[in-house]
């Protein structure tokens, strides 16, 4: 079990994400968050929080120090996509939410477990950002932006925060089997056969996929690795 003896915040979800973690578990979903967690008993707390404040992060951050007696690492799961439009007519709200939930959150997570992290000298810290932020699409564009500046923010973090023992990477996933799919592409088995098309290996992603690559990340044995974001896409960015 790589991430045996490890705490973690995982924010919107978890799925996926176990391998002997503790963990807190941080959604705007309460009945989705207990649901999690009642699934993967004691060894999982969750929050009712909003990536897009501060103070819900300070109080995962606090449930983690008091329930499991200590915090390793930060897994930024949430986010929001769009629906596909011009990129002129995006709605103001949307794209304030976007860049809530997608960009904001990092920085608050950030600011709520760096302290800690610099005072026991290790961390990891995982950002969910996406193809879309190295491969844009036509339409997703304010997306697709979120997600570069994730990127970014991963590379820039990872430098800064390595001299304090602390580690930053990212993974980007391709479409996956999730709610947020049919915001991107609508619904039917056609629009669905033509996203999996554009995947060389011939299926959509899966939470387990997303797992198995931030467990690797968060874990001891990527403790040489740094200001990385792995391409979890089935050769799609080739």
């Amino acid at each position: 079990m790589r991430l045996a003896g490890k705490v973690a915040i995982v924010t919107g979800g978890g799925s996926g994400f176990g391998e002997g973690a503790s963990f807190v578990l941080m959604d705007r979903d309460e009945a989705a968050a207990s649901r999690v967690a009642g699934e993967a008993g004691d060894k999982v707390r969750p929050i009712t929080g909003d990536v897009s404040t501060l103070e819900s992060f300070t109080a995962a951050a606090d449930l983690a120090l008091s329930a499991f007696g200590g915090l390793d690492i930060l897994v930024n799961n949430a986010g929001v996509a769009q629906p596909p439009l011009p990129l002129e007519t995006m709605a103001e709200g949307l794209f304030d939410r976007i860049a809530n939930v997608n960009m904001r959150s990092i920085y608050n997570g950030a600011r709520a477990v760096v302290p800690h992290f610099k005072s026991i000298k290790s961390g990891a810290i995982l950002n969910v950002a996406s193809t879309g932020g190295v491969s844009p699409r036509p339409n997703l564009t304010w997306y697709n932006a979120s997600k570069g500046w994730a990127i970014a923010a991963t590379r820039a973090m990872a430098v800064e925060l390595a001299p304090f023992g602390i580690r930053v990477n990212a993974i980007n996933p391709v479409a996956g089997d999730t709610p947020l799919l049919s915001t991107f592409i609508g619904s039917g088995e056609e629009n669905r056969a033509r996203v999996v098309a554009t995947i060389p290996i011939g299926r959509l992603s899966t939470p387990q996929d997303m797992g198995n690559a931030a467990a690797f990340l968060c874990s001891d044995e990527a403790s040489m690795i740094t200001g990385v974001d792995l391409n979890v896409d089935g050769g799609k960015c080739i």
